[in-house]
């Protein structure tokens, strides 16, 4: 039988379908050179729309060495050490590269008709309280605050600045209330260990301290179980402690 046109040039080549690879082309590639390495984390971590952790580099990088990897990423700490526009930040348990925040005032002039709203002085007393007393439930808040926080939580929770992590084992089981990884990001802290002094927070936002103050956690005040912001009816009516 004729050959069919074009069959030899297409026998051996890579990524025909149906072919056999050839065995020279799937030899394990060489190490990637360190400055290359380090130019790969800072597109990684300039791309993600999130902090990357680093458990999520190692992952993708699973080919390298793990101590170049850190070595690389070390290298690039130093790099955005130099005055500039950006830094690389370590935030939410991961990184991320964001303007300096020294310079968001004429970031905002770029982006002025996008701009969000900021929160309210209530918005961000309800928050602080949340932060340094979590968890906490809507009633405490209430008894905190002196005013009625209904309205104020569920702009925090559409803004995903808080979660419910629970409900307290009290009459009513009402939902308990903790800060986010959204919340940790927009604050540019690493974890809650990160916030500032508690004097200093409440001075600014007009507080008593002792309000702030965190309290030892007690068994009542437990998740009764695993984190979910939708607990259903169905699962309250299911649990003998709910009656």
């Amino acid at each position: 039988m004729d050959e069919q046109p074009g069959q030899e040039e297409q026998t051996g080549q890579i990524g025909q379908p149906g072919e056999p690879m050839d065995a020279s082309a799937v030899a394990e590639a060489p190490p990637i050179a360190s400055a290359e390495l380090k130019a790969i984390l800072e597109a990684l971590i300039f791309a993600s729309p999130e902090p990357l952790t680093p458990k999520a580099i190692y992952k993708l990088l699973d080919t390298e060495p793990r101590e170049d990897v850190q070595a690389a990423l070390e290298e690039l700490k130093k790099d955005y050490e130099r005055p500039g526009g950006l830094q690389l930040v370590e935030v939410a348990g991961g990184y991320q590269i964001v303007t300096r925040s020294d310079l968001h005032e004429w970031v905002r002039r770029l982006f002025h008709e996008r701009s969000t709203q900021k929160l309210t002085a209530q918005a961000l007393e309800t928050l602080a309280v949340i932060a340094y007393r979590q968890p906490v439930t809507a009633a405490e808040i209430t008894e905190i605050r002196g005013v009625n926080t209904s309205g104020v939580l569920n702009t925090l929770l559409e803004r995903h600045l808080i979660k419910i992590v629970g409900r307290k084992q009290v009459v009513g089981r009402p939902f308990m209330y903790a800060t986010t990884k959204e919340f940790l990001i927009r604050f540019g802290l690493n974890d809650v260990n990160d916030l500032p002094n508690v004097e200093d927070m409440a001075e600014a936002l007009g507080l008593e301290a002792p309000i702030l103050v965190e309290q030892p956690t007690k068994d009542e005040d437990l998740p009764l179980s695993e984190p979910d912001e939708e607990l259903s009816a169905a699962e309250d009516a299911a649990d003998p402690e709910a009656s």
